[in-house]
């Protein structure tokens, strides 16, 4: 068994393995090391936490530590990226689901403490100090006694003041309801990205009234758990915050899923943090802080991309637009794969736009194929990326990083939006919003003033897409209509797979 201080010095270690983590996943490059300081970290976590002053039940600990590698080695295996953002939320639903039982439990704990005390005939929480005047002394002793008596996380309760209890009481409340609220509202965001519920913003009558009136029945509900009401008190506040954490993430629409599961990413650190503070754990409060502040900073970063304001997405849509949006005219033109193949030939600067679609069809190594055969016939190919492209912050990088594709000609929305009109093709892979031209045109658009990729701007507009359809947002896109602009129908990977039979 370590001692405190081995523990308190792996818990140090532990979070600076964590904040070197965070700080390389800001780049392709350090990136793999990044995740390996990451593991790292959560092991020396794992290991002094198991390992540390008051644990036992080992054997129970080991055996749910195999079955949780076990199901994660499974899961890594069968899970791909295009899966990857739904994973992320429901994995943060395991998050609040833990803080919402730890923190009944922790309820549990400390009426366990209690009664314990009262069986003797002695109240609890004890004066402060336990050595207050007026006190005897062999109350005291016995005070001392039946503290002494507690192991684990009930022994902290048991030498704890009142005013230390009702801060943990406190502690108690919040980390029961971020966590249901996480719960809930991540298993939404999984529905929906999995495509088993609609994307679509839907709410009850009442709408943000409705989530209004269950905030402030948590409250009244915390104020008499606060009183002594129990545990059925935040067994019932857990519930509420439960319908509160569904409704919320069932009024946001599927533009505004990549924020909702970077949002969600937040909440599981704060739960975590709750949970830290709950359990006496530091290593569990930096830790969640960081996740948490992090979250939080990368949600609002991709509000000002997607020009949204940020309460208004995480309030489920608060606002909106103020009429209907404009009628697109026209007609779609299609070209098979010899017109794209005969203009890439002729082309010398060509930039790709993936989307997500070209993560369902599992094409970026074809697509990276194509890159390669371009540049080798003395072609420029840059590759131009969304801060919200596909479903999860960052997934259009990692699907290239996967299929080899150089890190120094992936660039980013602000490096090439002026490049567009001297670039002679355009291929947009599976990608709607994010190459919208209603956002700039038209005020009632549900994406209106959001920056996107200005690709009609270029000489040629190809792109790639299963069907007519609007796509996952639902939102039309002019783009499609344009005179420069070509549909190249069917599956992306099947589409840029016949591209590679025309190219030499």
């Amino acid at each position: 068994m370590l001692s405190d201080g081995l523990v308190s010095a792996a818990y140090i270690a532990a979070s600076v393995l964590f904040i070197l983590s965070l700080g390389g996943l800001s780049g392709q490059e350090s990136a793999k090391r990044a995740v390996w300081y990451g593991i790292a970290g959560m092991a020396l976590a794992m290991f002094a936490t198991i390992f540390g002053p008051g644990v036992g039940n080992y054997l129970a600990i080991i055996l749910m530590v195999a079955a949780g590698a076990v199901l994660g080695v499974q899961v890594a295996r069968r899970v791909g990226m295009t899966e990857m953002p739904q994973l992320v939320a429901a994995l943060h639903s395991f998050v609040g689901l833990a803080a919402v039982l730890i923190g009944l439990n922790a309820d549990l704990e400390i009426g366990r403490v209690t009664q314990t005390f009262a069986d003797a005939g002695l109240a609890f929480p004890p004066p402060e100090g336990w050595a207050a005047n007026g006190v005897a002394t062999d109350v005291l002793l016995a005070m001392e006694a039946i503290a002494s008596s507690f192991s684990g996380f009930a022994a902290v309760i048991a030498h704890k003041t009142a005013t230390e209890i009702t801060i943990l009481r406190v502690e108690v409340f919040l980390g029961v309801f971020i966590g249901a609220v996480t719960f809930t509202g991540s298993i939404v965001a999984f529905g929906k990205l999995a495509g088993r519920v609609d994307g679509k913003p839907k709410k009850l009558p009442g709408g943000h009234m409705l989530n209004a009136g269950a905030l402030a029945l948590c409250l009244i509900l915390g104020f008499i758990y606060f009183a002594g009401g129990g545990i059925w008190t935040m067994i019932l506040m857990a519930i509420i915050a439960g319908f509160i954490g569904w409704h919320l993430i069932m009024g946001i629409g599927g533009a505004d899923m990549p924020v909702v599961v970077s949002m969600l990413n937040s909440y599981s650190g704060w739960a975590a943090a709750a949970i830290g503070f709950t359990l006496g754990n530091d290593l569990l409060i930096v830790t969640g802080a960081l996740v948490g502040s992090s979250g939080a900073i990368l949600s609002y970063i991709m509000c000002k991309a997607m020009n949204r304001k940020f309460v208004s997405v995480i309030l489920g849509g608060f606002g909106g637009t103020t009429g209907p949006a404009m009628e697109v005219e026209g007609e779609q033109v299609a070209i098979d794969a010899g017109g794209v193949a005969a203009a890439l030939e002729d082309a010398d600067s060509v930039v790709i736009v993936p989307g997500y679609g070209m993560a369902v069809a599992q094409a970026q190594q074809s697509v990276s194929e194509l890159t390669r055969k371009l540049r080798a016939k003395g072609k420029e190919v840059r590759f131009a990326i969304h801060p919200v492209a596909g479903r999860l912050p960052g997934h259009m990088n990692v699907l290239l990083a996967e299929a080899k594709v150089p890190y120094d000609i992936v660039l980013e929305m602000d490096e090439i939006n002026d490049d567009f009109p001297s670039t002679d093709v355009v291929i947009v892979i599976g990608s709607n919003d994010i190459v919208n031209p209603a956002a700039q045109d038209d005020p009632n658009s549900p994406i209106a003033g959001m920056p996107v990729l200005e690709v009609w701007k270029a000489k040629q507009v190809f792109v790639s897409k299963r069907g007519q359809g609007t796509g996952y947002s639902g939102i039309e896109n002019p783009l499609f209509f344009k005179d420069n602009t070509r549909m190249f129908y069917g599956d992306a990977k099947a589409s840029i797979d016949q591209l590679l039979t025309r190219i030499d």
